[in-house]
């Protein structure tokens, strides 16, 4: 468990922020840009002192103010991997990776050199000088490098911040695999929502310095704090489901979801495994009647449980779909036409080509 309660003021802006978060696993600080996020991580890592609170890792004390503990950094066993690399430039792959080594000293060893190569696809770049490596190969060799000092702790401030849209598809499976293989519990700092998706077991939401809600995805998603944050388009609801069919001359696969079941777009996923999914609202389809004649592959029987309005003059419909939770946003037209109430029966409709997979293979739900 990781348990921070922490207050930072400085001119302008005020840190107060409260969470606890099961580890090993994936923990998002999600918010805005100036939010707080890169604060509180660094007081997380000891290179910022709060003016009051406490740093909790497992059963050590980081940080006490009360108590006047303060863990020097380099004795927290925390590795620190920033939006720029900071390799050390006058060494090639293999001199960053062995400097790793050498700061882990006597520390209880987690993961070796060669599992490190092989686990981020380093083997073809050992010889390679930095600026001789993609921005994606400089954050995997960063990665590399803090796994090898044997961290009890991993920080990701934002590390696929500084790279393009093509290196970041690079380094998000290393990630993935990292979360999904290793027992090494993360931070990971973002203000992009689709990487939170991808990866976080765990969300903080963080808007002015302030925690606004925290919780495992699928329960966060369904916040109207988070519906604040990140507006009408990303508006959604995130499920778990099982790979219980392929079809790879398709491309799709059938997702048991609750008691029903949704064919989406995937590939290269084995029969059995566990995928997030998020469903946005803007993509689900609302009717009161059987639809036939349709290209849409998902027509799941369903229940209205709430209908709210949002702050774009629309509105949010909350549905039970075989014991999960969907939203729909439709307009307040649509809203009288259907004359829809809690508790009404519709049936929900949703492309294969709308949904977002990702799989997620770690062996316990967060």
């Amino acid at each position: 468990m990781l348990q921070v309660s922490v207050v930072r003021k400085r001119p302008g802006f005020c840190l107060e922020a409260t969470f606890a978060a099961p580890t090993p696993g994936i923990i998002a600080l999600f918010g805005r840009s100036g939010s707080g996020k890169t604060t509180l991580v660094n007081i997380i890592s000891g290179l910022l002192a709060p003016d009051a609170g406490e740093v909790r890792l497992d059963d050590q004390v980081l940080t006490d103010s009360g108590a006047g503990i303060a863990v020097a950094v380099e004795r927290r066993r925390i590795g620190y991997v920033f939006q720029d690399a900071r390799l050390f430039p006058h060494l090639n792959v293999a001199g960053n990776l062995r400097y790793g080594e050498r700061r882990a000293r006597a520390a209880r060893q987690v993961i070796g050199f060669d599992e490190v190569v092989t686990l981020l696809g380093l083997a073809q770049l050992l010889r390679r000088r930095c600026r001789e490596l993609s921005g994606g190969e400089r954050q995997r060799v960063a990665l590399g490098r803090a796994l090898l000092a044997q961290p009890r702790l991993l920080l990701l401030d934002e590390p696929l911040a500084s790279i393009d849209a093509a290196r970041r598809e690079e380094v998000l499976p290393y990630l993935e695999a990292l979360r999904d293989q290793l027992a090494i519990p993360m931070v990971y700092v973002s203000h992009q929502f689709d990487e939170v998706l991808r990866l976080a077991t765990h969300v903080v939401l963080l808007e002015a310095g302030r925690v606004l809600a925290q919780g495992p995805v699928n329960e966060v998603s369904l916040r109207p704090e988070l519906q604040s944050v990140v507006g009408p388009d990303l508006v959604g609801a995130v499920l778990e489901g099982v790979v219980v069919r392929l079809d790879p001359d398709s491309g799709s696969a059938d997702l048991a979801v609750g008691t029903g079941t949704l064919q989406v777009s995937l590939r290269d996923v084995p029969l059995g495994s566990r995928v997030r999914l998020q469903l946005l609202a803007r993509d689900v389809i609302l009717a009161t009647q059987p639809v036939q004649g349709l290209s849409v592959r998902n027509a799941l029987a369903s229940t209205v449980t709430a209908i709210s309005n949002d702050d774009y003059g629309a509105v949010l419909v909350r549905l039970d779909v075989g014991g999960e939770t969907v939203l729909a946003r439709i307009t307040q037209n649509a809203l009288r036409a259907l004359n829809l109430r809690p508790g009404d029966a519709v049936w929900t409709l949703v492309k294969a080509v709308s949904t977002r997979g990702h799989a997620f293979r770690l062996a316990a739900g967060p």
